[in-house]
């Protein structure tokens, strides 16, 4: 399929471009993005990629993002990153179980230095200390989140994953760095929460979704006092991957949160990090 010219940054050129990919990917089964070894998603992923990049300021974005009937079309692009971004994890997982020197392997992963700074910003920002337990919702195949903030910051960890396969294999990875004294890998999903053994801070991922549904489960589970960080995507065309700041998350953390704070991204991350505390307005449901 002919890629269309977005180096003009228009809003037709950008609106051509995210249709195009849409009809493009539409009918893809899940067990094709995932399985696929052509060369056509990897080449769609680049074109995302390069989409979502653009230097577009807030009120263009907006514009874009809300005024064209995009839903069935958003839906569709994050469904096909997000089940990409699992194959590429999935990819360099089993890199790393087959690798003598799995330390290495994980540094020259591409996203390494990214989450090396955003893991920073969030254990600062969320004002952690050794030995404390983070809780990351949407853990996924290759826990480097909890991978980083156990080795560089002396936490224990514990991923909530609800796909079986994922769990098997970042329990082996965390098992082939050296980890699994620091971290478990549990499979289940936000109704899991709160774990008996408590949390200092529970981490929501970028694409653990749906947002609304999972900030709704943690008002009700979670006990007042308790501190969650939430990372999302407001900047720009990577508010694609992020329809939560269209139904409503901000105001749901306002009304059920305390936000204490929110740290904006520097690059080479991407992601904004809300951070809040369970107000005491209303008592957790019992479940």
């Amino acid at each position: 399929m002919e890629v269309c010219s977005i180096t003009a940054h228009s809003s037709e050129s950008i609106i051509e471009e995210v249709l195009k990919i849409y009809s493009s990917i539409k009918d893809l089964e899940d067990e094709e993005i995932l399985q696929d070894t052509s060369d056509h998603l990897k080449n769609v992923y680049q074109r995302l990629d390069d989409l979502i990049t653009l230097p577009i300021d807030y009120e263009a974005a907006e514009a874009i993002l809300n005024g064209h009937g995009f839903d069935q079309a958003l839906d569709t692009i994050i469904r096909f990153i997000y089940l990409y971004t699992i194959r590429l994890e999935t990819e360099y997982a089993n890199s790393i179980l087959t690798s003598n020197e799995p330390w290495e392997m994980l540094k020259i992963y591409s996203f390494y230095p990214n989450y090396c700074q955003l893991v920073r910003t969030e254990y600062q920002g969320a004002g952690l200390k050794a030995n404390d337990t983070v809780v990351f919702l949407g853990s996924g195949p290759l826990p480097l989140t909890l991978i980083l903030m156990c080795h560089q910051h002396g936490l224990k960890g514990v991923g909530i994953e609800q796909d079986e396969q994922r769990v098997e294999l970042s329990r082996k990875v965390v098992d082939k760095l050296g980890l699994s004294n620091a971290i478990k890998i549990i499979h289940g999903n936000h109704f899991q929460l709160p774990l008996s053994e408590g949390a200092d801070l529970i981490m929501i991922a970028a694409q653990a979704q749906p947002k609304k549904e999972i900030v709704e489960q943690l008002a009700k589970a979670l006990p007042a006092g308790t501190k969650i960080s939430c990372r999302i995507y407001e900047k720009g065309l990577r508010r694609l991957l992020d329809r939560s700041i269209f139904v409503g998350l901000p105001a749901k953390l306002a009304h059920e949160f305390k936000e204490c704070c929110r740290i904006h991204p520097l690059p080479p991350v991407y992601n904004t990090v809300v951070f809040a505390v369970r107000s005491s307005a209303a008592a957790p449901e019992r479940q």
